[in-house]
């Protein structure tokens, strides 16, 4: 296609929203007009699906659960006048704590103020929160936050050792939704038995953000926390950043809540519209769905040119993955849906990979995120009338280009500046995509049996390592591990039993092997 005619399909396919200065660009999707003509009928269907969604509709049948993500930027959408009433107090009540840990109105026994919060989460209790912390906490916020978002013992350590000498003014925030969640719930205990250790009472430094009557909340009500934040069943991890999950340490920090909540409005009313050129989430969704061809095919490489969005793609990894990674369709057929996403930012990983990209392997399409606003000020010259921001536009709009001529496709989304609004019309857009894809290619968003399975299956280790422990206890002689296997009735699981005490072993955790490491099978064991 020639250099006008590119521009005449770049006007033609252009979307923009005067209200947030958010432009989306398809126009390197190439895509024709037989194409979109042929996937009308499943937009007219996948609008009535997302507005049935809205409306309350069972949309996670595994759980029983509606999907209402969208009411809490809209309470009046709720489809009842308690559940609207119900998440107008919460964001009032949630503003409330915030300015008064920030005055220090409530504050700590032994200082003044709070200065540091520990955020204690996993998957889409610590993925959006760490993002919108990243994009949008000041440099010097009222409250610095530190994320424990896995179970590793040495990254817990890292948070603790650096919080040491400032755990007596140290918020710590529990995200779960059961209480039962492994790494949250490890994650507290481990937390709560540091500030034992500096005697200091853990309840005066805790808050909860959990479901009613779940064990965190029966617990924080036991012992007297803070405060406890809802998290409502019918909001998903993965979309619950714009709920007290996000909505609690964003505020801490100084981050203006009300203003990402409008802006994923003001995004979700533009993604309501019954009309694919009107509609920036159905050209987003159009645009995945033609280049893996409705399965998949591409992976999503996410490059935000903007230091402040470098964990958007991660952010998108859960929302997205997790939302259409599906081996079942709403028909019962195996399909083995999803799309891959991955990146960090740009230009910094055009030297990492975009030489793959524009002639490697085509596996992809890539989003490029655009920020108008290069920094709040002016900018010295790098050369006679060039900025950095300058370099910074050459490389994405160069990279665009170089991509597209080299037949590998790309979206652009440009927003005029980071700040509470367009990250949340950003989280917002995405929310929407997926759902309206997810119906396109007949799959349900809003259930993830995988993670379930992969939950289960620890947990079957964990009841293997405790009986493994248990036999070893009562005897008194070394065995193999073929013995430990049929001592315990678990003959098919001696490769596991085999690195359970391997991890217990270089843990000091009192196992002694006997034999030559290399080969497993000529080793016995025994408790030292």
């Amino acid at each position: 296609m020639d250099a006008k005619a590119l521009w005449q399909r770049y006007q033609e396919w252009l979307y923009f929203h005067e209200g947030l200065g958010l432009y989306l660009d398809v126009s390197r999707m190439r895509f024709d007009d037989a194409f979109v003509n042929s996937l009308l009928p499943k937009f007219d269907k996948a609008f009535t699906d997302m507005a049935e969604l809205e409306k309350g509709a069972i949309a996670n049948p595994d759980e029983n659960r509606m999907v209402g993500h969208y009411w809490l930027r809209n309470p009046d959408l709720a489809p009842t006048p308690e559940l609207t009433q119900e998440i107008v107090q919460t964001l009032e009540q949630i503003e409330a704590f915030a300015e008064k840990i920030q005055t220090g109105a409530i504050h700590p026994p032994k200082a003044n103020r709070f200065t540091d919060i520990i955020s204690i989460g996993i998957g889409g209790s610590a993925l959006g929160p760490e993002f919108v912390a990243e994009a949008l906490a000041p440099e010097f916020p009222p409250l610095k936050i530190h994320f424990i978002d896995n179970t590793d013992p040495a990254g817990i350590d890292r948070i603790l050792t650096h919080l040491r000498n400032h755990l007596a003014s140290t918020l710590v925030l529990v995200i779960s939704k059961s209480g039962g969640t492994p790494e949250p719930r490890n994650g507290m205990i481990e937390v709560k038995k540091a500030y034992a250790g500096q005697n200091l009472n853990f309840a005066q430094y805790a808050v909860a953000i959990t479901s009613a009557d779940s064990n965190l909340d029966k617990i924080a009500k036991a012992e007297g926390w803070l405060a406890t934040f809802p998290m409502y069943d019918w909001v998903g991890g993965r979309t619950s950043e714009l709920s007290s999950v996000g909505l609690v340490p964003a505020a801490l920090q100084g981050i203006d809540i009300r203003a990402m909540l409008e802006g994923a409005k003001e995004m979700d009313d533009a993604t309501r519209v019954p009309d694919l050129k009107k509609n920036p989430a159905a050209l987003l969704a159009l645009s995945w769905y033609y280049s893996g061809n409705g399965k998949g095919e591409k992976d999503m490489v996410v490059l935000p040119y903007k230091d402040s969005l470098l964990l958007f793609s991660r952010y998108l990894q859960q929302l997205v993955m997790e939302s259409l990674g599906k081996e079942k369709d709403l028909d019962g057929n195996t399909v083995y849906q999803g799309i891959a996403v991955y990146g960090n930012k740009g230009s910094t990983d055009q030297h990492a990979y975009v030489q793959q990209l524009r002639e490697g392997v085509p596996n992809f399409f890539a989003t490029l995120i655009e920020v108008l606003e290069d920094r709040n000020g002016p900018s010295p010259e790098i050369d006679p009338g060039v900025t950095s921001g300058d370099y910074l536009s050459g490389f994405l709009l160069g990279t665009r280009q170089a991509l597209y001529e080299n037949q590998r496709d790309s979206i652009t989304v440009t927003i005029p500046q980071v700040n509470a609004r367009t990250v949340g019309a950003l989280i917002a857009l995405y929310e929407r995509t997926v759902g309206l894809y997810a119906s396109l290619v007949n799959i349900n968003a809003y259930h993830q049996p995988g993670v379930e399975a992969g939950k289960k299956a620890a947990a079957v280790i964990l009841d293997l390592q405790t009986k493994v422990v248990g036999l070893l206890q009562k005897e008194k002689t070394a065995l193999s591990l073929e013995q430990i296997a049929e001592k315990i009735g678990a003959n098919d699981q001696v490769e596991a039993i085999y690195k359970i005490l391997r991890h217990l072993q270089a843990n000091q955790r009192g196992v002694v092997f006997q034999g030559n490491l290399g080969q497993p099978s000529s080793l016995k064991v025994s408790l030292g």
